[in-house]
């Protein structure tokens, strides 16, 4: 049996893509692999780090559109540390929050080889930081909770809904804006008013970032009209009212949709 000793596998969160919110121990991964296995959502500005004499293998994913199927990803990393190669699974966000990352790593360590995490600043607290909207407050929210508003296959979602309507929680929903009108109505019919704030961010920490400020009743309509550019999340709940806080100044620079 061969020595897959030498080979090795490092799954890594990219941040939300601000390069400075990549953690050192992220950055010294990517400066020294041999070869990057990197998704859709890296921002253009972390992927500028990886020296250029690096191997990279784009593998992002978009709807409807897969470069390399889920299956086919996982034998690629089982074949490139094979090859005792040091490899850099390179994840937008944190690669154990919707990242598939414990999965990947199950198969990597069925096959014998040696793989650890690197963790990542997730979207939610990039986007949280990067607004000022707080994701959880006293008096607005006495927790948070995280949820994917996409399924696999574009199955329906089967989310609890009656748990996740619930006015004390910020609910920030990730991969959501194909989905965003039925997540929406199914908050609303399960209690939650249409009056409740939610605001969008897309590309969040980058000067790419975009927030539209809304209503659980008006957010469909909205991404409708604006369609921001993936990454997207959004953040529901009554802590989206101190997004009108901010300094004048930062309101400003924020209004790229008006």
């Amino acid at each position: 049996m061969k020595d897959l000793s030498q080979g090795r596998v490092l799954l890594v969160g990219a941040g939300p893509g601000d390069p400075e919110l990549l953690t050192v121990k992220a950055l010294r991964a990517i400066q020294t692999a041999d070869v990057v296995v990197f998704d859709r959502l890296v921002s253009p500005e972390i992927m500028a780090l990886i020296p250029d004499t690096t191997r990279r293998i784009d593998v992002g994913k978009s709807p409807k559109c897969h470069k390399l199927p889920q299956d086919d990803i996982n034998a690629l990393l089982v074949a490139l540390a094979s090859d005792e190669l040091m490899v850099v699974r390179l994840k937008g966000g944190d690669p154990l929050i919707f990242g598939r990352g414990s999965e990947e790593a199950a198969v990597l360590r069925k096959a014998g080889i040696d793989c650890d995490y690197i963790p990542g600043i997730t979207s939610a607290q990039g986007a949280s930081s990067s607004t000022g909207v707080p994701l959880t407050h006293r008096g607005l929210a006495t927790g948070v909770r995280y949820v994917t508003g996409h399924r696999a296959a574009d199955a329906r979602l089967d989310l609890d809904w009656p748990s996740l309507a619930c006015a004390d929680t910020t609910l920030v929903c990730y991969m959501s804006a194909m989905n965003i009108a039925e997540i929406a109505f199914e908050l609303m019919r399960h209690g939650l008013p249409a009056t409740t704030p939610v605001l969008s961010v897309a590309s969040a920490t980058t000067p790419r970032e975009a927030r539209i400020v809304s209503t659980l009743g008006g957010i469909a309509a909205d991404v409708a009209m604006h369609r921001p550019e993936a990454p997207v999340l959004f953040i529901i709940g009554r802590v989206v009212s101190l997004y009108g806080a901010l300094p004048d100044a930062a309101v400003l620079r924020a209004q790229n949709y008006a």
